[in-house]
């Protein structure tokens, strides 16, 4: 009976060392934040789009709005035009512009994550994007100034995304 209570406490106190572990790479990340990635994630999922994709999807993300879903764009907070010098109008995760839908559908984390995707495929169809750097296809999706903005972002998108497929876990980090 001692062998199988310590034997269960062992496994009990594995579990809580992983869990703290996975945690720890979603920690700076809010509920909110976290729950804008899920949302991205499932969006590609349910397009049938494989992790490489969605790990993309969430990098973009992370670099036009930190997981932020936003109501606001660059126009706002730095006069920050576009290239024909027009106002900006991009709000939400992906920092979208009227051309992407209409707000609501902008500011709606699985509808913008749909739309990102649908845009991805047109332009970065495979087998290309697979052979792409995931920056550059960012980049061909949002077309931002900076073809390597998105490369630090990389990494961290790894990790969220990873967090994201253990579901129990993410519960349990917030």
């Amino acid at each position: 009976m001692l062998a199988t209570g310590l034997g269960v406490a062992g496994v009990a106190i594995g579990q809580a060392v992983r869990d703290a572990a996975v945690c720890a790479e979603a920690e700076g990340f809010g509920r909110q934040q976290l729950d804008n990635a899920r949302s991205i994630v499932a969006a590609g999922r349910d397009a049938g789009l494989p992790a490489r994709d969605q790990t993309i999807a969430v990098m973009t993300a992370l670099g036009e709005s930190s997981l932020q879903n936003i109501d606001y764009g660059d126009w706002e907070t730095s006069g920050v035009t576009n290239p024909d010098g027009s106002r900006t109008t991009s709000i939400g995760l992906f920092q979208q512009q009227d051309g992407w839908g209409t707000r609501e559908q902008r500011l709606d984390p699985y509808t913008a994550a749909s739309l990102f995707y649908r845009a991805m495929v047109e332009k970065v169809p495979e087998p290309e994007r697979s052979a792409t750097a995931p920056t550059e296809v960012a980049h061909r999706v949002q077309i931002n100034r900076d073809p390597t903005h998105y490369a630090p972002y990389w990494p961290l998108a790894e990790r969220i995304v990873a967090v994201l497929d253990d579901q129990t876990v993410v519960d349990t980090c917030l």
